[in-house]
């Protein structure tokens, strides 16, 4: 599965600061530039939801379920959900810690014995929390090639113990999809039920998010359901439903409809309070890790100043407003999941296509509706102009502290040189001694 949702977008440079419209005016103003942009980039189908407090104000539908036909997406097709799946898993770790089932300071080896690091240490200092919070310090995405692989998380699960995080757990940020998924071992120790009858009892029934389910068979059950596309010379093609991130269903695993994400949303802004309460919503949004991969270079760049990580969700602080988002990517499908508790809004943009198209439209609406700024797309020419700022920049200071340093005479740098390189052949013989890290 794709790591980053957010690779070359090009959408929001403002020149004018105003204030936000109302929603209602802008929701119609969003819908016509939605299905604008949808026929501009011919993408085969793709729907949206924008919420306002505890109502739905506005279900968008463009294109198709497959290519070719004439079968038409609309508010309850159903989609892969991709990694917008771990907000589920955030909030139900959220909810049961808040039952007293477990704690979020509980060591993971507790509940999953068989996980274990090269480091006895690193083992006893992984916590409940630092895998919903992406913050076990192992290098992103550990082990997701052997997911694609078609090996199954008990296949996986012994080959932690050949490697170590990169630093303490808890201290650093490093996105993981195998890792987090070991979420679903807690959950069952603690509360006798399986993944699935969790979110059935506790979020799609008492939310009413009639299409939503988990798992392959979980999606193949739904006859309004949005097959994947991948590009191709002739244009988008379907492709086949790959099972392979469905074996690690707490990070991708959830498929929904833009309704169901309309109702997920309202919960998730606090108006389902019998279902996710104040105290799960405070604990699920309570920044834990700092993160900047979804910084420099994506569509939030130039507005978002600091990136977190909560409980399954992503935290930006987006010009003076904190937004809570989710992107999603497995192959065929990209998705997004954003709100703001702040104005009480949220949006979803779902698409049958590897595409940047939801991004595109979740950054131009949250420029909008925050910053109150008007959408204006980053051309090639402004985009390369802007990375030649950073470049120079980053010169400039290297050419600073060059100056700030001391000349040193000459028999000292050969001395150095001779002690470093002594330094350096010890380091070649120890790691030639020692496996890989984050290598099978």
């Amino acid at each position: 599965m794709f790591r980053h949702l957010w690779l070359a977008v090009s959408c929001l440079l403002s020149t004018a600061v105003m204030a936000a419209p109302p929603i209602g005016q802008y929701a119609n103003d969003f819908h016509q530039l939605f299905m604008q942009r949808a026929a501009q980039t011919k993408v085969p189908g793709a729907v949206y939801v924008i919420v306002k407090d505890d109502r739905i104000i506005k279900v968008g539908a463009y294109g198709v379920r497959v290519a070719g036909t004439k079968a038409a997406v609309d508010a309850n097709t159903t989609f892969r959900l991709a990694s917008v799946s771990k907000t589920f898993a955030g909030a139900l770790t959220a909810q049961a810690a808040r039952e007293g089932r477990f704690s979020l300071q509980d060591p993971v080896s507790q509940y999953v014995p068989g996980l274990k690091f090269r480091s006895p240490a690193m083992t006893a200092q992984l916590k409940v929390e630092h895998l919903m919070a992406q913050s076990a310090g192992l290098s992103d995405n550990a082990f997701d090639d052997l997911i694609e692989a078609n090996q199954t998380p008990a296949q996986i699960l012994p080959k932690f113990a050949n490697i170590n995080p990169r630093c303490q757990p808890g201290r650093c940020y490093g996105y993981q999809n195998v890792l987090f998924s070991q979420i679903e071992t807690v959950l069952l120790k603690t509360t006798g039920k399986t993944y699935e009858q969790l979110l059935a009892s506790r979020f799609f029934a008492p939310l009413q998010m009639h299409t939503a389910s988990v798992g392959y068979s979980g999606f193949l059950a739904s006859k309004n359901r949005a097959m994947p596309h991948i590009r191709t010379k002739r244009g988008w093609a379907e492709t086949k439903v790959l099972p392979t991130y469905y074996r690690v269903n707490p990070a991708a695993g959830v498929n929904a409809s833009a309704m169901d994400l309309g109702k997920w949303l309202i919960a998730r802004l606090g108006h389902a309070p019998a279902v996710l309460s104040p105290a799960m919503l405070h604990d699920i949004h309570q920044p834990r890790i700092k993160t900047s991969d979804n910084l420099a270079g994506r569509s939030f760049g130039p507005y978002v100043t600091t990136a977190h990580y909560g409980l399954g969700v992503r935290i930006y602080q987006f010009g003076d407003n904190i937004l809570y988002f989710h992107g999603g990517a497995v192959r065929g499908y990209r998705t997004v999941l954003s709100y703001s508790t702040e104005k009480g809004l949220g949006l979803a943009v779902l698409v049958n296509a590897e595409t940047d198209f939801v991004s595109e439209m979740a950054g131009k609406f949250w420029a909008t509706m925050l910053d109150g700024q008007a959408a204006v797309p980053l051309t090639p020419s402004a985009s390369r102009q802007k990375a030649q700022q950073r470049q120079q920049a980053v010169a400039s200071k290297k050419k600073v502290v060059k100056k700030a340093k001391k000349p040193v005479k000459k028999k000292a740098v050969k001395k150095k040189a001779v002690k470093k390189n002594a330094v350096k052949k010890k380091a070649v013989k120890k790691v030639q001694q020692k496996p890989a890290v984050n290598k099978p």
